[in-house]
């Protein structure tokens, strides 16, 4: 198939939903497909460029202005330069990654030309709410969110098939945007790098807990500083932080704050190897976020065979299964936290136990299955558009 996939977001943007559009423009065409992208552009003037055999068409984008890491692209603009991408790639299937410019001017371009659309959503409301130039809180902000999921549905009513990570964020279509038949597919991990990267580590003596992320304030990681301050004292540890974003500053300062400046060390945005590193020398993962529709990193602390713990919130507790594979904790309770970051550090073997269980939970996230499924659906909507066409 020759496969178009539009994302607001893709590599060398560092996110999840970035990850998990790169990962599946690969994959399929490691299986032989032709894979185009749709993506903002990283420097500003539209282009082509060739990763990993995936042909990247960016559109013209600017610096949002309240986000270092953020690049937009206005409407004008964009609308004109899918259009003439879809038309002269002429894809088979197209896969809209987002609704908001990029990936809406993917929905309608796909809808103009008769091309079969799937889509698949990321959002939440914190994703929006969070970046806006001015807090926005109370009433405010659930008008702002409703107005975005209504545009959503909007947006995602030109696709056949509409799908989400999780059991949960299909909930959340239906019960915020009206999409009630959304089909759950895992983003998908091939587990076998960050298995690889923990037998390669090397021994230590200091366990270590580790954040992956965007140092933005829906991650909630100054939950996770102050319950390391919490901590039994005397109880050896150390806390490593990667990503970058808005509260990297303020997150700094409360670390200086808490006494635990010479225990912790931010290390910005990495390459792959280096977080493949990260996640082997790691003994406990934490994700404190409160907006995961599934959290790609916590599947990645898994397939490293490392305990998780977690907010109870979102699709977390869809991978994190307490006393099994890690731990749940109330958002917002730091006792509860640094109470579960505690046992674990204390007992290196519920540390392994826990660690082997959130490999076996990982089986059922494999990419393959994900590319499997994804793959059978692009099949599904070409049958069916081509059995509306020669019907009319």
């Amino acid at each position: 198939m020759r496969i178009m996939i539009g994302c607001d977001t893709y590599p060398t943007d560092v996110n999840g939903a970035a990850r998990f559009a790169e990962r599946l423009a690969v994959g399929l065409h490691g299986r032989g497909h032709e894979v185009h992208v749709l993506a903002p552009s990283t420097t500003g003037p539209s282009g082509i460029e060739e990763r990993d055999g995936v042909i990247v068409h960016r559109v013209r984008s600017t610096r949002y202005p309240f986000h270092e890491e953020f690049r937009v692209c206005l409407p004008w603009h964009t609308r004109s330069e899918v259009r003439a991408v879809l038309e002269q790639v002429r894809p088979d299937v197209v896969h809209a990654q987002a609704h908001f410019v990029v990936g809406r001017y993917t929905c309608l371009g796909a809808d103009e030309f008769g091309i079969p659309l799937v889509a698949t959503n990321h959002f939440m409301p914190e994703n929006l709410t969070d970046q806006l130039p001015v807090p926005v809180h109370g009433r405010i902000a659930s008008f702002a969110c409703g107005l975005a999921w209504r545009d959503l549905a909007r947006v995602f009513s030109h696709a056949q098939v509409v799908t989400a990570p999780t059991p949960r964020a299909t909930d959340l279509l239906a019960s915020e945007a009206g999409i009630t038949d959304a089909l759950p597919i895992s983003c998908g991990i091939d587990a076998a790098p960050y298995a690889a990267a923990t037998e390669a580590a090397p021994p230590h003596d200091v366990p270590r807990i580790l954040f992956v992320g965007r140092l933005d304030q829906e991650k909630r990681v100054g939950e996770l500083i102050d319950a390391c301050a919490r901590l039994r004292p005397g109880t050896p540890f150390e806390l490593e932080i990667v990503g970058d974003g808005t509260m990297r500053e303020k997150w700094k300062a409360q670390v200086r704050e808490r006494g635990l400046t010479d225990r912790t060390t931010f290390r910005g945005f990495v390459t792959e190897s280096e977080l493949l590193e990260a996640y082997g020398r790691s003994d406990v993962f934490c994700m404190p976020g409160v907006a995961e529709l599934q959290s790609l990193v916590t599947l990645e602390s898994m397939s490293a065979g490392k305990p998780v713990v977690a907010a109870n919130a979102m699709a977390l507790p869809h991978l994190v299964h307490p006393g099994r594979n890690g731990w749940l904790y109330t958002p917002g309770d730091v006792d509860e936290l640094a109470e579960r970051l505690q046992c674990l550090l204390d007992d290196p073997e519920m540390r392994r136990r826990m660690g082997l269980a959130g490999r076996e939970i990982v089986r059922r996230h494999s990419l393959d299955e994900t590319l499997d499924r994804f793959e059978g659906l692009y099949e599904q909507v070409q049958t069916t558009a081509g059995l509306g066409r020669h019907a009319a």
